[in-house]
């Protein structure tokens, strides 16, 4: 080979290695996340683990690094059969073998986490699909490039390759497929980000109100008594959803009690009535069903004194 080829050839090697990793974690994520989600474990219930953001990343991985892998290796096969690639290059050698020595690393890794979760208590069942999924994929990995290496004439087209090409595509699809149906859609998504943004919108406004509170020892009557005060904080954009423009409403229930209302697009509770954690601010979460709720404020420095009364704790 000419030295240009073999710059073009460590290059398609070395990407086939990145696309390669990039669809093997994925398919794993994927396969990882369905079994954790199908198989029932008391300890995978009673915990929050959200896999849509595990099921976003991979499927995103596989659209992208899928055809490249599988364009890079034809392109590599096609310089095998022209005989640009020399096949007992060092090139193909040591690139191969880096393949599967990067490979090996990753697997280990993966080996390791898994196993872990096992000794913290994984259910058994569990463990064993995550081992076997590991095991399929590290194994196909390992095969194929221990099959090409060891190959006597890769001047002619070769059934076994076929055979991996196929069947591993088929895997991906399969893979890819059943991912959707375990993760929420993008509509979705967008959903429930729209409505954490109104959610911390209601914090603010929350703060806003006990800033009020600490300066004039009472409740603003609306949002209105807060927008001419030059000594504390008030986002006037934080009053109204980012979406439709509608107003967050305010309402004063007593002298030290009050809640803000708005429309919420889904509910925030998991299927199994968990609460998804968030960021929690001097009221603790704000937890909600999908459409008009109305949340439930306190002030922040007042507690329980003698007898159940309510007492103002003087701000530090």
């Amino acid at each position: 080979m000419s030295n240009n080829h073999n710059a073009k050839y460590a290059f398609y090697y070395l990407l086939s290695l990145v696309a390669l990793i990039f669809v093997s974690i994925s398919v794993g994520l994927i396969a990882f996340g369905i079994i954790s989600q199908t198989v029932a474990d008391t300890l995978a219930l009673n915990s929050y683990m959200d896999y849509n953001g595990q099921f976003r990343f991979a499927i995103s991985a596989l659209l992208i690094a899928t055809p490249i892998f599988f364009v890079i290796n034809r392109l590599i096969n096609r310089g095998l059969q022209t005989k640009e690639l020399d096949q007992e290059s060092g090139i193909r050698r040591w690139l191969t073998y880096l393949i599967l020595l990067v490979s090996s690393i990753t697997v280990l890794g993966i080996f390791i986490s898994i196993i872990n979760n096992f000794l913290n208590g994984e259910l058994t069942l569990s463990f064993v699909l995550k081992a076997l999924t590991m095991l399929i994929i590290s194994g196909s990995v390992f095969a194929f490039y221990l099959y090409d290496i060891r190959r006597v004439d890769v001047t002619q087209k070769d059934k076994i390759v076929k055979i991996f090409f196929f069947a591993s595509l088929i895997i991906i699809i399969a893979v890819f497929v059943s991912a959707w149906f375990f993760m929420e859609s993008p509509k979705e998504s967008r959903n429930r980000r729209l409505d954490q943004i109104v959610v911390n919108n209601i914090y603010s406004l929350e703060s806003a109100v006990n800033s009020y509170y600490d300066i004039h020892k009472v409740l603003p009557n609306s949002l209105d008594d807060l927008k001419n005060q030059s000594n504390l904080y008030f986002d006037a954009k934080a009053a109204i959803d980012p979406e439709t423009r509608v107003a967050i409403i305010y309402n004063k229930i007593d002298s030290t009690n009050f809640e803000f209302c708005a429309t919420f697009r889904m509910s925030s509770f998991l299927d199994n009535g968990q609460s998804r954690p968030a960021m929690m601010y001097g009221s603790g979460s704000k937890d909600h069903e999908a459409g008009y709720q109305c949340l439930k404020s306190t002030l922040w420095n007042l507690q329980k004194g003698p007898a159940g009364t309510v007492e103002a704790v003087p701000v530090q």
